[in-house]
């Protein structure tokens, strides 16, 4: 029997989607890993509404199932767009601390867990390593890097989304070294 290409690509995407949730280092729980990418307005994803300006980022995110979410992200800074102001351009503005939320069902799911909030520095750096309770399963997992507001009352202190989960294209082709070709 004969297998085509076409069936070969799709046996490798379903083994790389499973490995997204493989053990690696966590006893056998399911993982979720990906680079974190910096926001654009005027996105909603699991209910959450992002931010009223761009973001740029660098950062890796990483959720397990039994409840264990990381989080270290650099260079998350507001970026030039139609209505910022240039003072704020490579600046964190008010924002000094974050926190990560695990949205399951991807843009149209729910948000499964939140941790605390973690310091924002003025460069852009945080890292958060949390616990959290998550459901039995998630399916298409997204991880929120979200504005923490600690001086609201507990229940409110999550605001809009500054970056999430994801890979920007762009970036891929600068950084492409011909290892696909």
């Amino acid at each position: 029997m004969r297998v085509t290409n076409w069936t070969s690509i799709a046996a490798i995407a379903v083994c790389l989607s499973v490995s997204a949730w493989a053990g690696d280092g966590d006893h056998g729980n399911g993982r979720f890993e990906s680079d974190v990418i910096g926001s654009m307005p005027g996105d909603t994803v699991g209910g959450v509404t992002s931010g009223g300006a761009p973001w740029v980022a660098t950062g890796h995110a990483s959720a397990s199932s039994n409840g264990r979410m990381h989080l270290n992200i650099t260079g998350l800074l507001i970026a030039a767009g139609p209505g910022v102001p240039a003072n704020l351009v490579g600046t964190v503005g008010p924002v000094t601390m974050v926190a990560v939320s695990l949205v399951c069902g991807g843009s149209g799911g729910w948000v499964a867990a939140s941790s605390d909030g973690a310091p924002l520095s003025s460069a852009g750096d945080a890292e958060i390593n949390s616990t959290v309770a998550v459901p039995a399963s998630c399916v298409a997992p997204t991880v929120l890097v979200r504005i923490f507001r600690p001086a609201e009352p507990v229940g409110s202190q999550l605001g809009p989304f500054i970056a999430l989960s994801g890979f920007n294209a762009g970036a891929a082709a600068q950084n492409d070294s011909g290892h696909d070709k």
